[in-house]
């Protein structure tokens, strides 16, 4: 990494397409197209929402839920041996291409996604999550290596910017194929969807080609072990570790991220799905539905960024997620389409300034100029994943027990109390230091 000029608007811009690549990937797969095809074809007259998957009856969109919970907690278990190796060997970038294609290969071949091929397409489905955790963790590790503290709020600010308009001018593409199919002579009603699930792996695939062009690799960690890269992971492993045990913001920040993440995230994944089953909106209203919520995240992010300048990433996050905690209570309350729009734009408010101020956040508690970041983000990324996993199964199970999906969105709310009360404890440090 020697070299590498800091504040660098060129190298900025080439990273923040990470963002514009990979969102395709979260926005069509993971909350529109994906979640509104597949309750579309799983449900029947004769089964309603039920869906046998390997000789096991489920209900669709708790199998679903499930599945990402799955390969949330297996990327979990890996990343940070994986991120470790990555900082021994000098290989982060080879490593972030490989979940880049492994992901985008598997949207690819969701094209195939019919009832009949519901098994291998739920296994897709869940390798594509993989590929797009992986992907992730190693861009974001860029993040203070190519922007100075000062400038971090912006930098990610922007990323998530480029992000949302990336994934919404594909997302308007695959509706032209899903909402106009006889203007291009498709009779099968399944075609656009699943043209969409294969654009998206081609997108993904092809747009990050250009961070990759302009995003260095890591060197080779100065630990070497004569026993083996195994041991060597470890030893390099156990030391972030212990760094991170010494870092005392961080070791405050992690805890308050891994439960309001939990509410985030799952309020992201399940938003299609609740308005399907509750509403009855038709696939065409949701979708559009997400997409104004990704329009307003990109002001949403931008405005968030210059509101911590003034009062604080702290302030600005603990303010964010009260909000959210509101946007829980009113799912639960909401009867009509107009009621869920109006919450949808909301939630695209919210959703983009805690999600870009939560990684400069935790960027700007890194020790400066540190070479182990991809290890370090592992951390971070380790826990918005556990926070998924424990989301998703808790919204599940609830909806599983119940067959009420409004109670999983209000219990949600739990998640976003505790975050705030574990924020507050980060304040109550920062007032001590500064006094």
């Amino acid at each position: 990494m020697q070299g590498i000029k800091k504040n660098d608007k060129r190298l900025i811009r080439s990273w923040s397409m990470y963002d514009w690549a990979n969102s395709a990937y979260n926005l069509v797969i993971t909350s529109t197209i994906f979640p509104a095809y597949y309750t579309a074809i799983t449900q029947s007259e004769e089964h309603g929402d039920v869906v046998t998957f390997f000789g096991f009856k489920v209900i669709n969109t708790a199998l679903s839920n499930f599945t990402l919970a799955i390969a949330y907690l297996l990327m979990a278990l890996a990343l940070p041996f994986i991120s470790s190796y990555a900082d021994v060997q000098g290989r982060r970038k080879p490593i972030m291409m490989f979940f880049t294609y492994f992901g985008a290969a598997s949207c690819m071949g969701l094209f195939f996604f019919r009832i009949e091929t519901l098994e291998i397409s739920i296994i897709l489905f869940a390798m594509a999550a993989m590929g797009y955790i992986g992907g992730v963790l190693f861009n974001n590790s860029y993040l203070p290596e190519i922007a100075t503290a000062d400038q971090q709020d912006r930098v990610s600010a922007q990323g998530f910017a480029y992000g949302y308009v990336g994934c919404v001018l594909l997302q308007l593409l695959c509706l032209v194929f899903i909402l106009s199919p006889e203007t291009f002579g498709i009779t099968d009603p399944t075609f656009g969807p699943r043209l969409s699930f294969l654009l998206v792996g081609v997108w993904w695939a092809a747009f990050a080609t250009i961070p990759f062009r302009a995003l260095p690799n890591n060197q080779r960690s100065p630990i070497r072990a004569s026993k083996g890269i195994f041991r060597t992971v470890v030893i390099e492993f156990r030391i972030v570790l212990r760094k991170i045990g010494k870092l005392e913001r961080i070791k405050r920040f992690l805890p308050a991220y891994f439960f309001y993440a939990a509410g985030v995230q799952t309020v992201m994944i399940v938003a299609a799905a609740f308005g399907a089953k509750e509403l009855h909106m038709e696939s065409s209203k949701l979708i559009v539905t997400i997409l104004l919520i990704q329009l307003v995240a990109i002001f949403g992010a931008l405005l968030m960024s210059k509101l911590s300048e003034r009062y604080g990433n702290i302030k600005i996050l603990i303010f964010v997620i009260t909000v959210w905690i509101g946007i829980c209570v009113s799912a639960f309350f909401v009867k009509s389409e107009t009621a869920f729009y109006t919450l949808a734009c909301v939630v695209g408010l919210v959703m983009g300034g805690i999600q870009s101020l939560s990684r400069s956040t935790y960027s700007k508690f890194l020790p400066q100029n540190t070479k182990d970041t991809t290890s370090y983000f592992s951390f971070y990324d380790v826990t918005e994943k556990l926070a998924i996993v424990m989301g998703l199964f808790a919204f599940a199970l609830i909806e599983q027990v119940t067959h009420n999906i409004r109670y999983s969105a209000l219990a949600l709310s739990i998640f976003f109390i505790i975050g705030i009360a574990l924020l507050f404890r980060i304040l109550r440090f920062n007032k001590l230091m500064t006094t």
